[in-house]
């Protein structure tokens, strides 16, 4: 489905608050109380944005992420297209300070 990138821009952002923020927090730091117990990274730091790629954010939100057996992120291809999940990813590149 075709949408103005506007509002593209704001459904991830919403998406964001909804699914993403409560680890990651609002500003991408990860510095929330669950953030900080999975040790995530801090999506505003050139370091993170360079040692991921589109392709790499968009599979892990899809996919989830897991550390051998353990879920660190449930997937999230039941909740979100991937249109979505591709717009998320661009809300987390402009996280960058």
């Amino acid at each position: 489905m075709w949408m103005p990138l506007q509002s593209m821009a704001e459904e991830a952002g919403q998406n964001w608050k909804t699914h993403c923020s409560k680890c990651h927090g609002a500003d991408g730091k990860g510095k929330t109380k669950a953030g900080i117990k999975l040790k995530l990274k801090d999506y505003t730091t050139a370091e993170f944005q360079e040692s991921i790629t589109d392709k790499e954010l968009f599979a892990a939100t899809k996919d989830g992420v897991k550390d051998g057996e353990k879920v660190k992120m449930k997937p999230f291809a039941e909740k979100l297209s991937d249109e979505e999940i591709e717009a998320l990813v661009g809300h987390v590149r402009s996280f960058l300070e």
